[in-house]
C-alpha cells in the first residue's frame, strides 16, 4: 500500500486520503463544507444600504452603496405600493413599484394595497409619509391609489388629502382665472406712478403719443400669436394629467 501511494501525485493523494477518510469516519463530511453564516446576496446588500428616499447630495461611496442606489434610480417613483395590515395602529408601509408592478397597472389602475387587486373606482391620496431612517427623522409626500375599501382603512386614524381630478371645462376656468390675475397685476399702478389725472394736459397728451407710437412698434416687431389653440406641449401636459391622476 505504501508503494502505491509513494507513486500518487499530491493531488491523487489528496483525493485518496480524503475519500478513505470520508468512507470510514461517520460525520465527517460535515467538517468538508463550506461556512455560509456570512454569504450574502445582491439582495441581501440592497436591503441593508436600502433608502426610501436618495437626496442630490447623497453620496454612494462603498460599492453596497452603489448598487443601492442602482436599484433605487431604476425604481417608478409615481405611485406608491403600501401595506395597510396594522392600520388600525396607524402604522403604513410604503415603497415604489418595481418595472413588473408598472406593467401590470398595479399601484395605478389596480389598487395600490400590496393585498388587493380591485380596479374599481379608485380614489388618489396624497400622504405625508414619516418615517425614521439611519436613526433619522424624516418625511415625504407620497401618492396611493386605492380602492373605496382600502380608502377607510387609510383614513382609520385622520383624514387624507384626496387629489381629484379637474374636468376639461374647471381647468380652462382655472387657466383663464389664472391669466386675468397676472393681466390685472401687470395693469396695477405702482405707489410711485403719478394717477392719469394728476399729469398736465400737454404732458399727457405727449405720453400718451409716445406710448401709442411705441405700442405700434413693438406690434410690428412681435410676430402674431394664436391664443386660442393649444400647443402640443399643453395637450400632452393635459394628457399626462388625466393618465396619471
Amino acid at each position: 500500500m505504501s508503494a502505491r501511494l509513494r507513486n500518487l501525485n499530491p493531488y491523487e493523494l489528496h483525493k485518496y486520503l480524503v475519500n478513505v477518510y470520508c468512507l470510514n469516519a461517520k460525520g465527517a463530511t460535515r467538517l468538508l463544507k463550506r461556512d455560509t453564516s456570512r454569504d450574502r446576496t445582491d439582495l441581501d446588500v440592497i436591503r441593508e444600504n436600502h433608502k426610501f428616499l436618495w437626496e442630490e447630495d447623497d453620496v454612494a461611496e462603498t460599492w453596497e452603496q452603489q448598487l443601492a442606489k442602482r436599484y433605487y434610480d431604476k425604481l417608478f417613483k409615481e405611485y406608491c405600493i403600501c401595506d395597510l395590515t396594522r392600520y388600525k395602529d396607524n402604522k403604513l408601509a410604503l415603497r415604489w413599484r418595481v418595472e413588473k408592478e408598472v406593467v401590470m397597472g398595479k399601484g395605478q389602475f389596480q389598487c395600490g394595497n400590496k393585498h388587493c387587486n380591485s380596479d374599481s373606482n379608485l380614489k388618489s391620496w396624497e400622504v405625508n409619509f414619516a418615517y425614521v431612517e439611519d436613526n433619522e427623522k424624516k418625511n415625504a409626500l407620497v401618492k396611493l391609489r386605492l380602492c373605496p375599501e382600502c380608502s377607510k382603512k387609510l383614513n382609520y386614524r385622520s383624514k387624507k388629502r384626496e387629489i381629484k381630478r379637474l374636468k376639461k371645462g374647471q381647468k380652462k376656468r382655472k387657466r383663464d382665472k389664472s391669466r386675468q390675475k397676472s393681466d390685472d397685476e401687470e395693469g396695477r399702478f405702482s405707489p410711485h406712478t403719478p394717477e392719469p389725472e394728476d399729469l398736465e394736459p400737454e404732458a399727457e397728451t405727449s405720453t400718451s403719443k409716445s406710448v401709442e407710437d411705441t405700442n405700434a412698434d413693438s406690434l410690428w416687431k412681435k410676430a402674431p400669436q394664436d391664443t386660442e389653440e393649444k400647443t402640443r406641449e399643453e395637450e400632452f401636459e393635459e394628457y399626462l394629467e388625466d393618465l396619471l391622476l
